[in-house]
């Protein structure tokens, strides 16, 4: 007897999921749109330096993004690390042109314009401490 009910309940649901469609004349429905973390439109067209995941450092013009992160870069100028210490950036830099970065690839992205890098405030407390 329950394995009858049990079809009967199954295929109510399927009926009920194909009325619902036809409601909504076949479209999916979807939930609130989602907004880009960062608002990257005022940085078009303007220098940025990006960090990755393992390191790697460029500084490019943005010229292009999507929902996704992923970047358009043109000029893009990288950081080389130091071939004893991979953890270490020197000042010699390698021209790479025009790239594209994968959003899931990024660790920061930066305006180079109206930056600077600052002593960790953390360090000086713990030293006095």
């Amino acid at each position: 007897m329950e394995s009858k009910e049990t079809a009967r309940d199954g295929n109510q649901n399927n009926r009920d999921h194909k009325d619902q469609r036809r409601r909504n004349n076949g479209t999916k429905q979807e939930g609130p749109k989602r907004e880009a973390i960062l608002d990257l439109n005022k940085y078009k067209d303007t220098q940025i330096k990006v960090e990755f995941i393992g390191g790697r450092q460029i500084v490019g013009v943005l010229k292009g993004f999507d929902q996704l992160m992923n970047l358009v870069l043109e000029s893009v100028e990288e950081t080389l690390r130091d071939p004893e210490d991979p953890n270490v950036l020197t000042k010699d830099t390698r021209s790479l042109g025009r790239v594209v970065v994968r959003g899931p690839s990024l660790l920061t992205i930066s305006p180079l314009d109206g930056s600077e890098v600052i002593d960790n405030p953390f360090v000086a407390a713990e030293v006095q401490a």
